[in-house]
C-alpha cells in the first residue's frame, strides 16, 4: 500500500523547486516515489509505506499534505483519469488480454452466449482486470 500526498511545484528564476525523495540504491524491486499527476496546480505522488519522506525545504513544505481519497472520491477519479502511470497499467490489462484474445475474438465472444469458451474468456479479462486493480491499489489509488 501507499500514501498519496500532495504539494505545489514552486518556480522561480533558476529551479523547479520539487519534492526531495530519499537517496535510492536503485536495487530491482525497491519501493519508489512515483509521481501520478499535476492537477489544478497541485502535483500528486504515491509514497509507498516502506518510505519514510526526507525533511522537505521550507518551500515545499508549506503546501505538503496528505490527502485522504475515501474523503475526496473526485479527486481520486481525477487521479485515475489523469495519471500516465495509471493510463500505462490500463493499457497493460489491455495487452494482457491480447495476448490471449483478439479484438475479433471478443467481438465474438460478447455476440456468443454463454459456452465455455466464453466462460474461459470472461474469466481470464478478470483476471486482467483484477491485476490492474492491484497494480493501482499498490499506488493506494
Amino acid at each position: 500500500m501507499a500514501k498519496i500526498y500532495k504539494f505545489q511545484k514552486v518556480i522561480d528564476q533558476y529551479t523547479t523547486h520539487c519534492l526531495f525523495e530519499p537517496d535510492y540504491n536503485l536495487r530491482e524491486g525497491e519501493d519508489r516515489i512515483t509521481e501520478l499527476c499535476t492537477l489544478a496546480g497541485w502535483t500528486y505522488v504515491s509514497v509507498p509505506n516502506t518510505i519514510d519522506l526526507p525533511v522537505q525545504p521550507e518551500i515545499i513544505a508549506a503546501s505538503l499534505a496528505e490527502v485522504d481519497l475515501g474523503e475526496e472520491p473526485e479527486t481520486k477519479t481525477l487521479i485515475l483519469a489523469s495519471s500516465p502511470v495509471c493510463q500505462s497499467i490500463r493499457g497493460r490489462v489491455v495487452d494482457r488480454i491480447r495476448d490471449r484474445y483478439s479484438i475479433n475474438d471478443e467481438i465474438k465472444m460478447i455476440r456468443t452466449g454463454p459456452t465455455p469458451e466464453t466462460e474461459a474468456y470472461n474469466d481470464w479479462v478478470e483476471e486482467c482486470r483484477s491485476w490492474g486493480r492491484t497494480e493501482k491499489e499498490k499506488l493506494g489509488l
